[in-house]
C-alpha cells in the first residue's frame, strides 16, 4: 500500500469557466490554443467548462468567466464562481467593462423591452416567464459585482493570450502579457 510520503504526483489544479452575457468569443479563443489544450488538460483538471459540458462549479483552483452581468442568472453564476474559485479571472472585454452588452446602458430596460416586443391588441407582449432571468436595470463588468483577482483584456484576447496567463499561473508566476499578446479586435 502506498503511502503519502510516496505519492510524489502532485495534484492537478482545478480549472472552470463559463460565459455570461457577450458573445462567447473568449471561449473560442481558449480553444484557439489548439493542440495545447491537450498540455493544459495534463497540468489540470477541468470543472464546469463547455470543453465537458458541467453545468455547475465546484470547488476550483482557477475560475475563468467571460461576459458582463446582465441578468439575474448571471448574478447567480458570478457568485457562485466567486464561492467556488480561489482565483477568479474576468476574461475579455465584457467581463472587464461591459463591452457590447454595455452599449444598452444609455437606455431604459422597459423602452428597450416595449420597442422590442411591442404591444399587442393593447397589451404588452415582452415574455414574461419565470424560466427567464430578470434584465438588471444596467449591464456591470464582473467587479462591481464580486472582486476579481485577474483581468484579461481584450476582444477576444487571443489563444495565445489565454494560454500565457493561465501557465504563468499554474506555474505559480505573476502573469504579464507583452504587447503583443494585447489585443482589441
Amino acid at each position: 500500500m502506498a503511502t503519502a510520503a510516496q505519492n510524489t504526483t502532485p495534484r492537478k489544479l482545478r480549472v472552470a469557466t463559463t460565459s455570461l452575457a457577450g458573445c462567447f468569443g473568449c471561449h473560442m479563443s481558449l480553444l484557439d490554443i489548439d493542440e495545447r489544450i491537450i498540455d493544459l488538460a495534463k497540468l489540470v483538471e477541468f470543472d464546469r467548462s463547455p470543453i465537458n459540458d458541467i453545468k455547475h462549479c465546484g470547488p476550483c483552483d482557477i475560475g475563468i468567466i467571460e461576459g458582463a452581468v446582465c441578468n439575474a442568472e448571471n448574478v447567480h453564476v458570478l457568485h457562485e464562481f466567486r464561492a467556488n474559485c480561489k482565483i477568479l479571472i474576468a476574461c475579455g472585454a465584457c467581463a472587464v467593462n461591459g463591452g457590447l452588452p454595455a452599449q444598452r446602458n444609455h437606455l431604459d430596460v422597459a423602452e428597450i423591452l416595449k420597442h422590442v416586443y411591442g404591444d399587442l391588441d393593447g397589451k404588452p407582449s415582452a415574455p414574461n416567464d419565470p424560466e427567464l432571468p430578470l434584465l438588471l436595470d444596467k449591464v456591470r463588468p464582473l467587479n462591481e459585482v464580486v472582486r476579481i483577482d485577474y483581468f484579461i483584456p481584450g476582444c477576444p484576447p487571443s489563444g495565445d493570450t489565454i494560454w500565457k496567463y493561465v501557465t504563468d499561473l499554474i506555474s505559480g508566476n505573476n502573469p504579464r502579457l507583452s504587447f503583443e499578446l494585447l489585443r482589441y479586435d
